[in-house]
């Protein structure tokens, strides 16, 4: 898509209809993604591009625009369509545009070719059915870091020590990258100080009632 006014314009008309979706970080940050019973969301993050270029980025299929879309009505029309498609509804705020990803996430199979150019992308999925929780970063078009939630000392990626030294200075992992958590601690505490060090090194922040209530431009995905 072009860049300069035409993005200008793009983002204006996005932002006026989602006003509650655009802000800065509001002290909100991810941690309490930790011990939400309801994160059943993939979230893909980018910084760098317009919230619908991440659509588009994430597979938007041209000229299928549903209109503004609460959770519920999102997840009902992810379970209308065909196998490999989802739901993505997007926004911005804290520096980064958002994707909330209902149904098949995108952002996990498409995560390089959203960071094309320079951009930076996050992808957050909780795997409800297929623990643990995971993470992957992208920049310029190559995946860097990713790991499972509590699965830190496995890490895969072009530079899979990316984080090292924060996961080090945070007492989840040892200098050498073995694990330094007790093995009795609460799965949602590990879960919270890996999301605490992953919203300090990425500035991330989504309010919860971004993804529960408010209504956000949607598109329907396809990962295939």
């Amino acid at each position: 898509m072009p860049v300069g006014e035409d993005r200008t314009r793009e983002d204006t008309v996005l932002t006026a209809d989602i006003s509650d979706a655009v802000g800065d970080t509001g002290g909100s940050g991810i941690q309490w993604l930790a011990h939400w019973d309801g994160w059943f969301v993939s979230l893909t993050f980018a910084r760098g591009i317009a919230p619908e270029e991440l659509a588009a980025r994430l597979g938007a299929l041209p000229g299928i625009r549903p209109g503004p879309l609460g959770a519920t009505d999102a997840w009902s029309m992810a379970g209308e369509t065909v196998d490999g498609d989802g739901v993505a509804r997007v926004g911005r705020w804290g520096g980064w545009s958002f994707a909330v990803e209902h149904g098949m996430p995108s952002g996990a199979e498409r995560l390089a070719e959203v960071s094309w150019g320079g951009v930076e992308a996050v992808h957050l999925d909780p795997q409800p059915d297929h623990p643990p929780r995971q993470f992957a970063y992208a920049r310029d078009g190559e995946l860097l870091c990713c790991f499972g939630l509590g699965e830190e000392c496995w890490r895969g990626g072009h530079q899979p020590d990316l984080l090292l030294p924060e996961l080090v200075a945070a007492k989840i992992l040892s200098p050498d990258g073995a694990c330094a958590r007790p093995e009795d601690e609460p799965c949602e505490e590990r879960d919270r100080l890996t999301l605490a060090v992953l919203e300090s090194r990425f500035a991330l922040a989504l309010p919860r009632h971004l993804i529960e209530d408010t209504p956000l431009p949607a598109f329907v995905t396809c990962t295939r």
